[in-house]
C-alpha cells in the first residue's frame, strides 16, 4: 500500500509505503511546515504504522527538508545512494539561498546500490540506479504490487531537469530507456512531483520519449 503527500512550496511528493502489518518506509520526506509534519505523523499514528527507514530517491533539498525531523521522530536511518551524499550534506545551506531554513539531514546513512533489495516488512523494493537528474538518483520498484517510485527521474509528460550540479541529460535518458521503460507497461509510476502515471502512458505520450 502507498500513501501520497504533497509537501513544501515545490509540491514535492512524499510517499509512505506500508504492508498489512504496518511496517513502513517514508520516501522523500519533504515536509517543511509544521502543519505538514503534523499531517505525516497523524497518518502514521492513526494507521498504527511502524516506520523502519527513510528512503531518499536523491539528495535535492526539496526532497530532504523533513529528513532530520523524521529521522529524530522515529529514530530511523536513511537509505541513499552514496553518490548523492554530497547533495544531502549541502542541501540545507543551498536551500538557504531560496529562503528555506531547515535542520541538516541525519548523518545515519545506509548506502543502497543498483540491484539491492530493500525489505519493509512484507514489501520488497528493488533499487535501480538512474543517474542523470543527480549522480546518485535511484528509482524503487515494487514488482509484487506493480509500481515504481521514480523521484525526479521521470514525471507525467516530462523528465527531470539536468541543468543542476550532477545533472547529465544523456545519462538521464539512458537511465529512463534501460531501467524504466523496460519494466511492464502496466507499472504505475509515482514521481517526485505531480500526479501518478504509468509506463504505458509515458511510452506513448511523454514528448521526451516518443
Amino acid at each position: 500500500m502507498i500513501k501520497t503527500f504533497y509537501f513544501n512550496d515545490l509540491r514535492t511528493c512524499c510517499y509512505i509505503v506500508y504492508d498489512a502489518a504496518g511496517k513502513c518506509a517514508i520516501v522523500d520526506p519533504g515536509c517543511y511546515k509544521q502543519s505538514e509534519k503534523d499531517r505525516l505523523v497523524k497518518f502514521v499514528e492513526e494507521n498504527n504504522l511502524t516506520p523502519l527507514m527513510i528512503i531518499q530517491t536523491h539528495g535535492h533539498f526539496d526532497h530532504v527538508m523533513g529528513n532530520a525531523f523524521v529521522s529524530e521522530k522515529w529514530n530511523i536511518p536513511t537509505y541513499l545512494n552514496e553518490n548523492d551524499w554530497p547533495q544531502v550534506q549541502r542541501s540545507s545551506s543551498y536551500a538557504g539561498y531560496f529562503g528555506y531554513i531547515f535542520d541538516n539531514p541525519s548523518d545515519k546513512f545506509v548506502n543502497m546500490n543498483d540491484g539491492d533489495i530493500i525489505n519493509i516488512g512484507e514489501i520488497s523494493l528493488k533499487v535501480f540506479s538512474t543517474p542523470g537528474h543527480t549522480a546518485g538518483g535511484v528509482v524503487l520498484y515494487n514488482e509484487a504490487e506493480g509500481y515504481l517510485l521514480t523521484g525526479d527521474t521521470i514525471f507525467q509528460g516530462s523528465v527531470g531537469r539536468t541543468d543542476l550540479p550532477g545533472g547529465d541529460y544523456d545519462m538521464l535518458m539512458e537511465s529512463i530507456k534501460t531501467k524504466i521503460l523496460t519494466l511492464p507497461s502496466s507499472t504505475q509510476i509515482y514521481p517526485g512531483h505531480g500526479p501518478s502515471t504509468s509506463i504505458a502512458f509515458e511510452s506513448m505520450n511523454n514528448p521526451f520519449i516518443v
